[in-house]
């Protein structure tokens, strides 16, 4: 108890704890955005359900892999080399890392499941004769509502480590972590539903958010390669990405509204 009172008394806890939040929020938008593609594929009745379950399932792995921090740093050890020699860069060093640890291994295989992903809802998207089977008597993707959870689950344990790692390396202490975490989680649920909604009602904003994830997952295929490109570059991109397409949309309604009034 005297630990935690010293922590809320302190200034530089609640700089940390400030700091952690918006950090925390940051690296769940690449969360929160597959959420609410993936749920936006099921009925609507669902899709409400989906988001708040794939999200508080969010939250539980961060809660649980806290509560294991010494098992969270093991997840850095090498534990695969493979018997190649990688290419030099300029400075002599290799450009690539083949000494893979369980982190570079789970954020491998979440980066290829990204790619994947993206790809294919890409595919549909663009492809002008889908076939029948993959749709749904309204024309959509067919998707169960557990399969929708078990793909939401997959990207919450590569999300969460990624999320943990970053919490693990600002502070050292864990109630701040915890109510870091908390608090950006929840910021996430209440910000899912206005997400999905938008998304759905702005079909190229679907296209957008797509490439977004083949941006992340080939961000986190460099990453288990130790090819780290920095987190800021990314988002930056998004940013950008995002305000153009808000323009874009901008510009339609601008456009629709003049159309309708000279009708």
């Amino acid at each position: 108890m005297d630990s935690l009172a010293a922590l809320i008394a302190s200034p530089e806890a609640w700089v940390a704890l400030l700091t952690l939040i918006v950090m925390e929020v940051v690296l769940g938008v690449d969360n929160l955005v597959f959420v609410s593609i993936l749920s936006n594929k099921l009925p609507e009745a669902s899709r409400g359900k989906a988001r708040r379950l794939g999200i508080g399932l969010a939250l539980i792995l961060r809660l649980v892999l806290l509560s294991g921090l010494a098992f969270i740093v093991g997840l850095t050890q090498p534990v695969l080399v493979l018997p190649f020699q990688a290419p030099l860069g300029a400075d002599g060093r290799p450009v690539i890392d083949l000494a893979f640890s369980w982190r570079d291994l789970i954020l491998l295989a979440g980066g290829l499941f990204l790619v994947w992903k993206a790809t294919t809802e890409i595919h549909h998207s663009v492809d002008p004769t889908p076939t029948d089977d993959l749709l749904d008597k309204k024309g959509r993707g067919r998707l169960g509502f557990t399969a929708a959870i078990v793909q939401i689950l997959a990207l919450d344990i590569v999300f969460s480590i990624d999320s943990i790692l970053t919490a693990v390396g600002m502070t050292e202490h864990l109630p701040i972590m915890m109510v870091a975490v908390v608090v950006a989680v929840g910021l996430m649920m209440v910000a899912s539903g206005p997400l999905a909604r938008f998304i759905h009602d702005n079909p190229t904003v679907v296209m957008l958010a797509l490439g977004f994830l083949l941006m992340i997952g080939a961000t986190l295929i460099a990453d288990a390669f130790g090819v780290h490109v920095p987190k800021g570059y990314i988002y930056a991109a998004m940013a950008f990405s995002g305000l153009v397409e808000g323009l874009n949309i901008a510009a339609r309604k601008a456009r629709a509204k003049a159309g309708a009034k000279k009708g």
